[in-house]
């Protein structure tokens, strides 16, 4: 906007459509400018505000009734959530082939941490992982060896599914990044050694998981009973004609984080499944276990004797994410204040002093929402996984009465 004065005459130009606007007194046509760069400045502000709390993450994609083909190529394997998501996606369509082919691809690059000086130290400044490549937990690491193993089984390629079931074994042993056993995944890959004729190989895992007291922490009781009852199967020689049937039920839960400075042994978060997992359940012919020793892996992250670098880095983020919450709250009291004194300085109707309020309170509003994308945990995690799994000897699911009768959705998957 360009102005000029002759006399008593203001000529306003405005400088994107070339109009012009005649003002007999010059305080109009300044009052004008100024109402006109004050919103300039208030849109500017609000819009750059607006993108600092926009950046939130994206639940994961599902795919119904998409094809073998179709799931392939949604596959990026830059996208490390995401392409766990769509194995998971291709072996519940038994998609093997599809499996086979990315599930290695994404073990071997997905399962060693890279350290980075310079991506360490930004974590710091920035929302947690936002530059950081994810690395496979130790459950996820076991349960992608799962899927190729039973992939490997099912396309009749029984060699190739034992060398995945022993790299189960490696992977859940080896104390890389992320470590540790998992109860589920051993129970998996005792049924399926069963599965491949490995009977004996079957029976170590029944024994650890047996035997694993330090892994229930005094409970799934059930899940211990089952196994020794397994262990005595096997030791007496028993044959059973009927193959274990596996079946996962529903999906794994979102998880959710609060602020928990006292009482929290994972550095000041609070992490909640969004809903409660099915309790552990046995029968004469079957077994139910749920996931949620996959939720406590995720949930100890931030745990100092865990990944005591993620512990520190969450700590020092702590003031910088507090500094930055109050950045909305200055922003938006000095709007109300300057947009009001420019207002009676203009000698305006009020306009924009009322704009001024309304967008400096929206403002200050945003101040929780920019706290929490500041120090929001990465909780990333493998998401299209079931909530549970039950496996059985029962011909059909509705003999078999660990598997729940309620609208849950349950998924055969071997």
């Amino acid at each position: 906007m360009v102005w000029e004065s002759a006399g008593d005459l203001v000529v306003v130009v405005d400088s994107e459509s070339g109009s012009e606007l005649s003002f007999s007194d010059a305080s109009e046509a300044k009052g004008l400018m100024i109402q006109h760069d004050s919103r300039c400045v208030i849109a500017i502000v609000i819009g750059l505000l607006i993108s600092l709390v926009g950046c939130q993450t994206g639940s994961g994609r599902t795919l119904f009734g998409a094809s073998c083909s179709d799931i392939e190529r949604q596959i990026d394997l830059s996208d490390r959530i995401d392409t766990l998501n769509r194995l998971a996606d291709a072996f519940e369509k038994r998609c093997y082939g599809t499996v086979i082919v990315y599930g290695e691809k994404a073990r071997s690059e997905f399962r060693h941490k890279t350290f980075s000086f310079l991506k360490e130290t930004t974590n710091v400044f920035i929302p947690e992982g936002s530059f950081i490549d994810y690395v496979l937990e130790s459950y996820e690491r076991g349960y992608l060896s799962l899927l190729l193993a039973a992939s490997y089984a099912n396309a009749q390629q029984s060699e190739a599914a034992k060398v995945e079931l022993r790299q189960l074994d490696h992977e859940l042993f080896t104390p890389l990044y992320n470590y540790g056993e998992d109860p589920v995944n051993l129970l998996l890959s005792a049924v399926l050694w069963e599965h491949v004729g490995e009977v004996n190989e079957s029976r170590v895992d029944w024994l650890r998981l047996r035997d694993l007291e330090m892994m229930w922490k005094g409970q799934q009781n059930a899940v211990r009973i089952f196994a020794a009852r397994q262990v005595d199967r096997i030791d007496s020689g028993q044959d059973f004609s009927e193959l274990w049937r596996v079946y996962g039920i529903g999906r794994f839960p979102v998880l959710t984080w609060d602020l928990r400075f006292f009482g929290s042994a994972s550095g000041y978060f609070s992490v909640k499944a969004s809903r409660e997992f099915l309790p552990a359940c046995q029968s004469d012919t079957g077994l139910r276990i749920s996931t949620q020793s996959w939720f406590d892996k995720v949930a100890i992250r931030h745990n100092h004797g865990y990944h005591p670098l993620m512990n520190v880095q969450a700590w020092i983020r702590l003031p910088f994410g507090l500094t930055y919450s109050l950045v909305p709250l200055a922003a938006g009291a000095g709007m109300m204040v300057g947009g009001c004194v420019l207002d009676a300085a203009a000698k305006g109707n009020g306009g924009l002093c009322q704009l001024s309020v309304i967008g400096g309170v929206a403002m200050m509003r945003t101040a929780p929402a920019v706290l929490e994308g500041a120090l929001q945990p990465d909780l990333r995690h493998w998401e299209h996984v079931p909530a549970a799994f039950v496996i059985t000897r029962a011909s059909k699911p509705e003999l078999e009465p660990c598997l729940p009768k309620l609208e849950t959705a349950v998924q055969r998957l071997w």
